[in-house]
């Protein structure tokens, strides 16, 4: 039991960067104390002592703001951070080494007795105010972002985010290298060829870059067409465009604008 609390407490420390020391740790985090309330109950479960172990895990509840049922199975360095508002089911397993963050709910989808319950493997990590509803599995290793529904399985490794839970694809290193070389080519920084990532204007400029690649690809059969038939060199490389353009072209512009000949009018 105590090389439990031991591994319990050192795995705040790895996963805390506010956690000063042990006294600290022990008195004041109420996901420690809610998991080790959470191993006394389990064992008086699995002893039979139903009415016992829920009364003691009520209390728990009270104490922590973490409702954990005393039928659930949870490994080895489980951490919740904060906890305030951390939900997880009778039926629910979570494997070792997870992190759960305040507002998470383990829950389920149905009313019927047995299995309804997420299953989380090792390593796994979900963020404040996700819910994991059913008897679904999340795989080692994988994570599922803030304020996430998730009702389908997670592969290992995989991200889940939104509502409904939908995987964040990895991104595709040959396309990556590809707009980074479109956007160099035009002078644009490339923002959105950094990495895949759930950002609706770098998903813009990403699908920006590959329907620029093809029409420059097309516009390159054109010319060697045209080459052949005409023999015509009609190589023309790309202008750059560097901030000085930039800012001249923009200082021009102002000049042409209207407000500011009725300002230098009134003058």
């Amino acid at each position: 039991m105590f090389s439990r609390l031991k591994e319990d407490i050192a795995c705040v420390f790895d996963r805390d960067p506010a956690a000063r020391n042990s006294f600290e740790v022990i008195t004041a985090y109420p996901g420690l104390h809610a998991v080790v309330i959470h191993r006394f109950t389990h064992k008086l479960w699995k002893a039979g002592f139903y009415w016992l172990a829920r009364a003691i895990s009520h209390f728990g509840r009270w104490v922590t703001g973490i409702e954990i049922h005393p039928g659930a199975v949870i490994g080895r360095r489980f951490f919740i951070d904060h906890g305030m508002g951390v939900v997880i089911g009778e039926t629910a397993v979570i494997g070792e080494d997870c992190t759960l963050y305040h507002g998470v709910t383990l829950g389920g989808t149905s009313w019927k007795k047995g299995k309804r319950h997420p299953t989380l493997g090792n390593n796994v990590v979900v963020g404040a105010g996700a819910k994991v509803l059913g008897p679904i599995e999340v795989g080692d290793g994988a994570r599922v972002g803030s304020n996430a529904v998730v009702v389908k399985s997670v592969p290992a490794g995989a991200t889940a985010i939104g509502v409904p839970g939908r995987l964040v694809e990895t991104s595709n290193q040959g396309d990556d290298t590809r707009r980074k070389e479109m956007a160099s080519k035009m002078g644009f920084d490339a923002y959105g060829a950094t990495q895949d990532a759930p950002d609706p204007v770098a998903h813009a400029i990403n699908c920006m870059l590959d329907h620029i690649h093809v029409m420059d690809k097309r516009m390159q059969s054109m010319c060697e067409a045209i080459r052949e038939v005409s023999g015509e060199q009609l190589d023309t490389e790309l202008p750059s465009l560097d901030s000085c353009e930039i800012a001249s072209t923009a200082e021009e512009l102002s000049k042409l604008d209207p407000k500011n000949h009725s300002d230098s009018s009134s003058e």
